[in-house]
């Protein structure tokens, strides 16, 4: 099996015990060190190179994110903070995640799911509903009521007095709804509203920076008033 190699960069030892045993449960992740400050890690990554840093933002002597800004060719990295006022600027400089400590084992899962792989991407192993336990709703078409499954759904559009929902088939459905009505009327907490005119289905997402979000090939703008929510939520992972 293809291994990311990682590298621990936490001052707090405790913590760093713990980041290692969450690591060692990923058959996918494999620690090759960890260090305790970002000087020791300019040391470390001279003589090795690894594939994802699990990074703290609060280090003595340089700060996690001003280390960062100094790799001219950084790795896939997760940062790891008890502030939360920091998730944007992690975002801007394109890291995989942001883990708010304390965070469990399902939160860490979740954040390692999203990395990258050099030559292929390992499938999530998560478990299958059968098709009489998925969720779903009729919406009114030209007088048809169409199904459509909740999981189906990769984003909404809103057409004003409509919405126009795009599925994973390729299908695409109009009916009557103002984005904020479909919104409440789905109750479900796996679309997020990224912008006045979009829905994400959050399980659809493959990429995101600061600005947009990715859905396959398609690329959506993430709202000014809307920036801080989607980063949050996304900091978060899916709960």
């Amino acid at each position: 099996m293809q291994k990311l190699t990682c590298l621990i960069i936490e001052d707090e030892p405790l913590a760093a015990e713990g980041l290692a045993s969450f690591i060692a449960q990923v058959p996918f992740l494999d620690l090759t060190g960890s260090c305790g400050d970002a000087m020791s890690a300019f040391v470390f990554l001279k003589n090795k190179t690894v594939d994802l840093i699990f990074l703290d933002i609060h280090l003595p002597k340089l700060k996690g994110l001003d280390f960062l800004k100094t790799l001219k060719d950084p790795p896939q990295v997760i940062l790891t903070t008890a502030y939360h006022q920091y998730a944007l600027k992690g975002y801007e400089l394109n890291v995989v995640d942001y883990l708010l400590k304390p965070y469990g084992f399902s939160r860490f899962l979740a954040a390692v799911n999203k990395l990258k792989f050099p030559e292929r991407q390992f499938p999530v192993i998560a478990p299958t509903k059968k098709e009489h336990e998925r969720l779903f709703h009729f919406f009114n078409e030209n007088k048809r009521n169409i199904k459509v499954y909740d999981d189906e759904i990769l984003y909404v559009e809103s057409l004003k007095e409509y919405v126009r929902i795009f599925l994973s088939d390729g299908r695409k459905v109009v009916t009557r709804f103002q984005i904020g009505e479909f919104e409440k009327h789905m109750q479900a907490n796996h679309l997020l509203r990224i912008h006045r005119s979009f829905l994400v289905n959050i399980d659809k997402i493959s990429a995101y920076s600061a600005s947009e979000i990715e859905v396959g090939k398609v690329k959506l703008p993430i709202g000014r008033g809307y920036k801080m929510q989607v980063m949050g939520r996304l900091a978060e992972g899916r709960r």
